[in-house]
Order: C-alpha cells, then sequence, then structure tokens
C-alpha cells in the first residue's frame, strides 16, 4: 500500500506558504509562496506583552465574551489568537489606508497612552520627512480630551484651528507685537496656550479624517459615537469591559498595561508608514504630437474660393471668320 507523506517546512514569519497543484502536465505539487510585507507579531510577543489580561468578571461586557478564553482569578483572559487575527486585519486596513494617501487620526487619552501615542507619532514624522514630506500632515493625534465636534461640527471646530493659527503668527512677528500692549500680548499667550491644551496634535487638519485609531473604546466613548454618526472607519484597542461590535477592526487586547499599548500602537504605526512609502508615483502623461488633419470642408472652401477655368468651346454651326472671308473672296472672282 501506498501511504502518503505529510511535510511540514518551517518558515519565517514574513512568508505564508500554501500549497497549490502544479500544471496539469505533471501530477505533482509545489508551494507557492505568497509574501507578506508588514511584520508580523507572534502569540508569544502578545503573552510577553500583557495583552491577554482583562477585567474582572464582574465588569466585563456581555458582548466581548467571544473573545475571552476563560476566567482565572476572577480575571478574565483574552483569546490571544483572536487578537492576532484582529491586530492583523487592522494593520492590513491601515497599510491600504497609506497607500492610498488617506489620514489617520490616533486618539490616546490615557495616562499611560498619552506619551506612547506621541513619541510614535513624532517617529512616524521623522521616517517621513525627507522622502514622503507631504504624507507628514495625514497623521494627526489626540492625548488631552476628545473635544465633542470634531468629527460632527468639524467646520466649526476648524474655526478653533484657524484662530490658533493666527495667534502663532501675531506672537512670532515683532511688528505685530509693538502695535499692542504687553497686557493684551500676554492675554494672546495664554489663549494660544488653551487652544494648543486642546488641538496640539489636530490643528492642522484641512478635513475630517479617513480613520480614526482608539485607545480603550470604552473610555473614548464619544469619539467612538461621533465615528459612526458621520460613517468614519474606526480601528480600536477593545478590552472586555467595552463592546466590540461598534468597531468597524476590533483588536481584542489589555487596554491597560503600557507594553501591551506600545505592542499594539507601534504596529500600527508602521503599517502606515510601510504603506506611504509603498505609494505608486502618479503617472505623468507626455504631450501628445499634435497631428495636423486637413478637413474635407477647409478642402471644399478653398476650390469655391477659386475661379473656375473657363475652357473654350466651339458652338455648332459657328466657322472661323478666316474661312468665311476665303469663300466671299472666291464668288467674287466668279
Amino acid at each position: 500500500m501506498n501511504y502518503g507523506v505529510a511535510l511540514y517546512i518551517i518558515v519565517p514569519i514574513t512568508h505564508i506558504w500554501t500549497l497549490v497543484p502544479e500544471s496539469k502536465a505533471s501530477s505533482g505539487w509545489r508551494f507557492k509562496e505568497q509574501e507578506k510585507f508588514m511584520k508580523q507579531i507572534s502569540l508569544e510577543e502578545l503573552l510577553e506583552a500583557g495583552c491577554h489580561f482583562g477585567h474582572q468578571v464582574t465588569r466585563g461586557n456581555p458582548k466581548a465574551r467571544d473573545f475571552v478564553f476563560e476566567a482565572r482569578d476572577n480575571i478574565q483572559i483574552i483569546d490571544l489568537v483572536k487578537t492576532k487575527q484582529g491586530l492583523d486585519e487592522a494593520a492590513v486596513f491601515v497599510k491600504a489606508l497609506g497607500e492610498r494617501g488617506g489620514s489617520l487620526l490616533i486618539v490616546g487619552t490615557k495616562r499611560q497612552a498619552k506619551p506612547i501615542v506621541e513619541e510614535e507619532v513624532a517617529r512616524a514624522k521623522e521616517i517621513l520627512k525627507n522622502d514622503k514630506s507631504d504624507s507628514i500632515n495625514k497623521l494627526f493625534y489626540v492625548t488631552q480630551r476628545w473635544i465633542g465636534g470634531v468629527l460632527t461640527n468639524f467646520s466649526e471646530v476648524s474655526k478653533n484651528f484657524k484662530k490658533l493659527k493666527e495667534l502663532g503668527e501675531k506672537l512670532n512677528s515683532p511688528e505685530e507685537k509693538a502695535k499692542y500692549t504687553k497686557k493684551e500680548v500676554g492675554q494672546w499667550d495664554k489663549e494660544k496656550q488653551k487652544l494648543e491644551s486642546f488641538y496640539s496634535g489636530v490643528w492642522e487638519m484641512q478635513q475630517k479624517p479617513d480613520v480614526l485609531f482608539i485607545i480603550d473604546s470604552h473610555l473614548e466613548d464619544l469619539a467612538v459615537r461621533e465615528a459612526t454618526s458621520v460613517g468614519v472607519p474606526t480601528i480600536a484597542i477593545v478590552d472586555t469591559n467595552a463592546d466590540p461590535y461598534v468597531i468597524t477592526h476590533p483588536i481584542p487586547a489589555n487596554d491597560d498595561a503600557v507594553g501591551s499599548i506600545k505592542l499594539i500602537v507601534t504596529h500600527i504605526i508602521d503599517a502606515w508608514i510601510e504603506g506611504i512609502k509603498a505609494q505608486k508615483p502618479p503617472k505623468v502623461e507626455e504631450p501628445k504630437a499634435e497631428v495636423k488633419e486637413v478637413k474635407k470642408v477647409d478642402v471644399q472652401k478653398k476650390e469655391k474660393g477659386k475661379a473656375p477655368k473657363k475652357e473654350k468651346v466651339e458652338k455648332k454651326g459657328t466657322k472661323p471668320k478666316v474661312v468665311k472671308e476665303q469663300k466671299v473672296k472666291a464668288a467674287k472672282k466668279k
């Protein structure tokens, strides 16, 4: 009897191998490589970062039970397989966003997330400032407090963005400051600091962002509701106390541990950077050589403008004068 042989191959995490049939000419099988351009995060890394710790059972959301592996010592344990699945799907989505030049707004106002978000955004802008400087203005963040109306009433909120820009220009101009008293200039400075505390990471936005990335969807409930009402897709770290079904791309994970937040935010930012770098340059169409076509109408007009040539046509019954004179002379002689 012939027994089938099972073959297992260990490959790097940057590649996925699938078994596909060869052409009809051969009856064998071959391996086809499917490259994954983004860095893959393993289950061990998620475990070491503490992504598996959820909330207490009494604080859990019933809708998040699908992501819970089990409960130990009254603490819910998150299924890391589903965490990895959600993280990979979100990374693919963000990479596609970067490839088409979309804008990303990161919302992380909790104490553990603030420094991580600001550090990762600064790192991304530092990487892209030389090659893709235009894309720097498409990455925004909120780390102080979510201001209501940023998405649902953007036209009014953008007036504060404009005011903050004008105050900065006045304070940086010695000539403008010389026209006013020190008290008035001091009031400008206080107002500028107040506006910066609210809009420091978003005041350069020209329009609503294409995607919202939220750390702790339960805490940032207002941002989630605004994004849902205006149809902006959301990516969020969803703990066991939150509803994962209001998020477009939920990532079930611990949203309190610094290691967990750092790992997920870094991976999402790296996916966006990779998408920006993979942008194809716009095609520049070469000007086509102008072909002068002679239209039939123009030719006919030119022919009409010319005078037609006169053809000498002798009428029937007419003879030249010389022949007539010769006949008259002959008749006289007779």
